[in-house]
């Protein structure tokens, strides 16, 4: 006899789903034609070049990973042992990652609970004497608070910017003198793996290069400024493949209905889940002037328990969900390779109460109905109701 406490098997509609560009696959037989599949090559070429009208840098260099683009930025930047970097305690691991393989101690920052992005006031509190750098990272496309740039130039630090979610805003990208691009395949675009370095600091541009070609000056050799390459600096091996490359191109190639997909589902979310919300507490993602690169959307459940019901409701129901970041000031390896100046509180709730809903390019109107359907089927939990 069937177990009638067992959810019916259902489709998952998942959290997110790579898009798939017209283009790649003519675009990577072409690298294969060529006989030429390691970097710098057509596609490398291409792609920088759309990524530099996307995002207004005038300097782009691809590169293996969003992380790897970080790990360059603290490296071109001379960030080492006894100094300090500002960075918000919301964020992907990779910020904090480039700073402490660097010997360089994390100071973390608070959050404002309005976008997620990092508190001014935090950042202000958490310059001092060894501070060497502010890392940002605009959460879901929207962007840091503009007073951070004042402060940044008050005290003379040059700003990182963790550009993964905000690829195509305006702006974005060219605040910090290093900016890092992700292209990993939950992005806007993507190509599997992959990232890029914008340097919009020309004189970083020589050395970020060298870095990128495993400490050598191959690119200039390629140019045909010198006559053969040498080891010249410390790097590493950061350029991507023609391979890679050839699949991003693609995707860059189709950025503008991407964005209109993805803006189509954020879109129906923020309209049709406005009236369950305000009935039940729960505060949907609302950016400032509505600036946002329709990369994720998320809704702030009003308890910590609302959170893991929430999602648990959805699962039953076919629809995967997901909270996001652990704050990393209470991760193990933030405690040892960072410190903060008081309790993170806001960055606790905040990360206690989000659920990502599921968004990508090409989802249909029946996914989307369906993943609306269930979430206005959910009732807070007697606690937050009380």
């Amino acid at each position: 006899m069937a177990d009638k406490t067992t959810a019916p098997l259902l489709d998952v509609v998942p959290l997110s789903r790579p898009y798939r560009a017209a283009d790649e696959l003519s675009n990577l037989d072409a690298v294969l034609r060529s006989g030429h599949a390691h970097g710098d090559g057509r596609f490398t070429e291409s792609a920088s070049g759309r990524l530099k009208t996307l995002s207004g840098s005038a300097n782009v260099l691809l590169t293996t990973s969003a992380t790897h683009a970080l790990e360059m930025a603290s490296s071109l930047l001379d960030i080492g042992p006894g100094d300090e970097v500002v960075l918000p305690s919301f964020t992907f691991p990779s910020a904090a990652d480039a700073v402490a393989r660097t010997g360089a101690r994390c100071v973390f920052v608070d959050l404002d609970p309005a976008t997620g992005n990092l508190d001014p006031a935090g950042v202000a509190e958490a310059i001092g004497p060894h501070t060497k750098a502010i890392s940002i990272m605009h959460y879901g496309g929207v962007p840091v608070d503009v007073e951070v740039q004042a402060i940044a130039v008050e005290h003379g630090l040059p700003i990182i910017e963790d550009n993964a979610h905000g690829l195509g805003v305006p702006g974005l990208g060219t605040i910090g003198v290093l900016a890092a691009q992700s292209f990993h395949d939950t992005k806007n675009v993507h190509c599997g793996e992959g990232g890029a370095l914008f340097i919009n600091d020309p004189a970083l541009l020589s050395r970020a290069e060298i870095m990128r070609e495993k400490g050598t000056n191959r690119s200039q050799f390629l140019r045909g400024q010198i006559d053969k390459y040498s080891w010249v600096d410390w790097g590493s091996s950061y350029l991507p493949s023609e391979f890679n490359s050839a699949v991003l191109d693609a995707q860059l190639s189709e950025f503008g209905e991407i964005q209109r997909m993805r803006s189509s589902v954020w879109n129906r979310y923020s309209a049709e889940l406005a009236g369950w919300a305000a009935e039940n507490g729960v505060l949907p993602m609302n950016p400032p002037g509505g600036i946002h690169a329709s990369h994720l959307f998320y809704l702030l459940m009003p308890t910590w328990e609302d959170q893991t019901r929430f999602i648990a409701h959805l699962r039953v129901r076919g629809v995967q969900a997901a909270f996001h970041y652990v704050p990393l000031d209470s991760s193990p390896a933030g405690l040892r390779y960072g410190r903060t100046l008081r309790t993170l509180g806001r960055s606790e709730d905040f990360s206690r109460r989000l659920v990502r809903l599921p968004l990508w390019a090409g989802m249909g109107e029946s996914s989307v109905s369906r993943v609306i359907e269930a979430a206005l089927d959910y009732r807070v939990s007697p606690s937050a109701a009380a």
